[in-house]
């Protein structure tokens, strides 16, 4: 296997240079998804919007739910959206990746067509809802007065799940290529690892025994960074660091796995 293909760098560059073919299918791909609706891409925003007062009224009024340990603070529903803001990138973006090349067949068999881009961009497109989901939790934490002047590190934190959610993705798209139930299985496995992973509860909360798993865990680990981060709170930059690099690790064997599977694909399709 070659080491240019190895190399994070080489990769970043090649990406880059398509960028801007990168940036019209994912502008595509978003306008798509809301062509026909009666609000259209004002969607985006109502979206995320209801979710949150959905969680409020919940989690808020409801059930009065607590986070396990917290004698004070922001409300529970506030803790629980700032996970899955994080999740839902990785979410969106796994649970897409078996049609994303299967879905551009009529490209892939174009031999000068750049095949490694279809992967990323159910990344770029759950990056745009994510970026509303985003501005709608700052807006949430002014409003709860726990806004932090730390919030601009937020899409920093988020870097090893954008690394392991593109790899991941990659693997799955060349999968996907040749076996049509990984659209079905995907999803299933998206869904446990959301209860798998600490999105409705702190690693604190999980059994001892199994608690190294979760710590462990690249999620995990940046769900409980970004909750440290908005209830400003000290990160551990240790074990997000070691986090980016197996989340770096796993992108580029992502993209290896899919070049050397990539010679296959007009035939499969």
């Amino acid at each position: 296997m070659s080491t240019v293909v190895l190399n994070p760098l080489r990769i970043i560059s090649d990406i880059w240079r398509h960028r801007y073919l990168l940036g019209q299918l994912i502008k595509r791909d978003v306008l798509l998804r809301y062509r026909g609706a009666m609000f259209g891409v004002l969607w985006i925003f109502l979206s995320p919007l209801l979710m949150l007062a959905i969680f409020a009224f919940i989690f808020g009024q409801i059930f009065q739910t607590r986070w396990p340990q917290q004698s004070g603070g922001l409300p529970f529903w506030l803790l629980l959206y700032s996970g899955l803001i994080t999740f839902n990138i990785f979410s969106e973006t796994v649970s897409r990746a078996p049609v994303s090349v299967r879905g551009y067949s009529s490209f892939v068999k174009k031999i000068i067509f750049p095949v490694h881009i279809l992967p990323v961009v159910p990344l770029g497109a759950a990056l745009v809802h994510s970026a509303f989901n985003f501005f709608i939790l700052v807006a949430a934490l002014a409003w709860a007065g726990g806004l932090h002047g730390q919030i601009v590190l937020f899409p920093v934190l988020l870097l090893p799940v954008l690394l392991l959610a593109l790899g991941l993705s990659w693997f799955v798209a060349a999968w996907g290529v040749f076996i049509k139930d990984m659209t079905q299985i995907i999803p299933v496995f998206v869904q446990m690892l959301m209860f798998l992973s600490p999105v409705f509860y702190p690693i604190s909360a999980v059994p001892a025994a199994l608690r190294p798993a979760y710590e462990y865990n690249p999620l995990g680990i940046v769900i409980e960074a970004s909750r440290a981060l908005i209830t400003g709170q000290q990160i551990e930059w240790g074990t997000w660091s070691m986090a980016l690099g197996v989340c770096l690790g796993a992108s580029v064997l992502g993209y290896a796995f899919f070049q050397h599977s990539r010679e296959e694909f007009a035939d499969a399709l």
